[in-house]
């Protein structure tokens, strides 16, 4: 069996892999956009300025669309550098920036030919949508754009199982193949020349690779090939368990302390669950383990898997590991059930490191043993936290005291959503530069 490789220094001579990324997609952003204005112009603009906006709004609502499906594609490269959370952050914002853009289109191109034929705005859609071949799927696209927006607006979005959410966004691929064939039908600036033709279904291509490559082929051939299932399931407490799975050549599945997978336990009544659950382990090449909650009947359930079950895992995903590491010395900062992902990255961590356990009482303080044997091991300081939630035992002034070298330190923290962010604005306060701070919540995308 290949020998684990120990993880890679701190990159602190190096850009950051992040930073490396962001620039990255930034850059490839603004580059398609200034090869769209370029063949805009070259296709001449008209005379109509309603329908020249209409046209222009079109064109980068559809490259919008492509960027959409790069940044829910989940490719190893961007998701282990930037997080899941984060791609799913700047896909929920390029999508208000889709909205518009394709709002703006239809409103233009509608008002341009009401304009040229004097017909009113109504009775020219309802004309364009039966005379001009491609138009009537454009406004089925649009119409499923606005459902699945509406419904993954926060309100809407907190109300739905994640499960029916997923099925209700699947819908957006379907909208993107209308509105592509609407622009093959009716589009004249990517027919204006065969560069353009050839640049459009590159584009597209590309997009649409990324998304099978990542969220099909990758999944599909991960799980053929490791074919993971449960060996145990062990109680931590009343209410917490670890589930050990093994399989086939695990040294070979890229995994790192601090990533999660979307777990399906495939029995009857949970293969349709996806759940997103961190290792609480370092991979060691053999075996996989996640320690997890009961907080709802998916997670409660896993108490009564059996040895044996078939495993269907998604991942590894997160941005939360050692590879964005600047300083030598770390400071681990876990809350509740977030101490998972923080007892992976101790065991994996190399240099000085401290631990800061918050959780409301001694007995739920879930792998503290664990915790207190790889810091004794380590040489790491661990403290536990205990104590109602007022006052803040991990206010600025508490971490000064307990860390007095924490802006010398990269700080990773895993908890709750309040204690998080409590303890985010803490850290920025003290003056932690934000390079230094790493953090990740799960928030999956269609």
């Amino acid at each position: 069996m290949t020998a684990v490789q120990s993880p890679p220094a701190p990159p602190t001579a190096r850009r950051r892999p992040k930073a490396v990324a962001r620039i990255g997609l930034y850059g490839l952003l603004a580059a398609n956009a200034v090869v769209v204005a370029v063949f805009f112009v070259r296709a001449g603009f008209g005379a109509n300025a309603l329908l020249v906006l209409g046209r222009l709004t079109g064109l980068y609502a559809a490259l919008l669309m492509a960027f959409q499906l790069l940044l829910v594609a989940r490719l190893p490269w961007l998701d282990r550098r930037i997080g899941m959370d984060r791609l799913t952050l700047w896909h929920r914002w390029v999508g208000f920036g889709l909205l518009w853009t394709l709002l703006g289109h239809a409103v233009f191109i509608v008002l341009g030919y009401a304009e040229m034929s004097s017909m009113d705005p109504l009775n020219q859609l309802v004309d364009l949508a039966e005379t001009v071949e491609g138009v009537l799927r454009a406004v089925v696209a649009l119409a499923l754009i606005l459902v699945v927006g509406a419904l993954s607006a926060r309100r809407a979005r907190r109300r739905l199982a994640y499960e029916t959410w997923h099925f209700i966004h699947l819908y957006m691929y379907v909208a993107v193949v209308l509105a592509f064939t609407h622009q093959v039908a009716v589009g004249s600036t990517f027919t204006a020349s065969a560069a353009a033709t050839a640049y459009w279904y590159g584009l597209w291509g590309a997009a649409l690779a990324a998304v099978v490559a990542g969220r099909l082929v990758l999944p599909l051939w991960r799980n053929r090939r490791h074919r993971l299932r449960v060996t145990a399931v062990v109680p931590e407490s009343d209410n917490v368990v670890s589930v050990h799975i093994t399989g086939r050549d695990l040294d070979r599945l890229p995994a790192r302390a601090g990533q999660f997978f979307l777990w399906r336990f495939l029995t009857k009544d949970r293969w349709w669950q996806a759940n997103p659950f961190s290792l609480s382990a370092a991979p060691d090449g053999r075996t996989l383990r996640l320690t997890v909650k009961a907080a709802g009947d998916g997670s409660a359930a896993l108490r009564h898997l059996a040895p044996g079950t078939r495993v269907f895992a998604e991942g590894p995903y997160g941005a939360f590991t050692t590879l964005h590491r600047t300083r030598p010395g770390t400071l681990l900062i876990a809350g509740g059930v977030g101490v998972t992902p923080i007892r992976a990255l101790l065991e994996e961590l190399h240099g000085h490191a401290v631990v800061l356990y918050r959780v409301s009482s001694e007995a739920d303080a879930v792998l503290h043993g664990e915790l207190r044997e790889l810091a004794l091991a380590k040489g790491a300081e661990l403290h536990l936290i205990t104590g109602p939630p007022v006052p803040d035992r991990l206010a600025p002034a508490e971490l000064t005291r307990l860390v007095p070298d924490l802006t010398d330190r990269d700080v990773y923290v895993c908890g709750p959503p309040g204690m998080t962010t409590a303890v985010l604005r803490g850290l920025r306060e003290l003056g932690v530069p934000r390079q230094q701070i790493h953090y990740e919540r799960f928030s999956l995308a269609g």
